[in-house]
């Protein structure tokens, strides 16, 4: 068994397609639209074949990014090297792109550092 893909709301579907695609070398899908209900997607296709569905919905209601809540946390993506970790880490920094924690060894064995992407979703840049 595995994860086909992990998808996130969002509220502005072509920043945060923008984003994926300039920083993270993925492929994009045709976009979905539903005309009857409004809701929209992408398909962002990874080099090892993981993929990320971003979908939009009117009346979606923001999260706070700087608390936990139930559900969604992070994801990770797996970059090969603490070089690279570093690396990528200092890159996006100069391009903007929030830091909300520099590469590091983890308490369980991970090294990594943590970003946000435009709508505030962590995600992890690991070895």
């Amino acid at each position: 068994m595995k994860i086909e893909h992990l998808a996130l709301w969002t509220r502005d579907l072509e920043t945060l397609r923008e984003f994926y695609l300039a920083h993270f070398n993925c492929f994009c899908g045709p976009k979905y639209s539903n005309s009857r209900t409004g809701f929209s997607s992408y398909f962002l296709t990874f080099d090892d074949g993981a993929r990320l569905e971003l979908m939009q919905h009117p009346g979606l209601t923001p999260g706070s990014p700087d608390k936990p809540s139930c559900g969604y946390a992070h994801f990770a993506l797996s970059l090969g090297s603490e070089e690279r970790v570093r690396t990528i880490t200092d890159a996006l920094r100069q391009k903007g792109v929030t830091v909300r924690s520099e590469p590091r060894r983890t308490g369980d064995g991970y090294y990594e550092s943590v970003i946000t992407d435009p709508e505030g979703n962590w995600i992890e840049l690991t070895t």
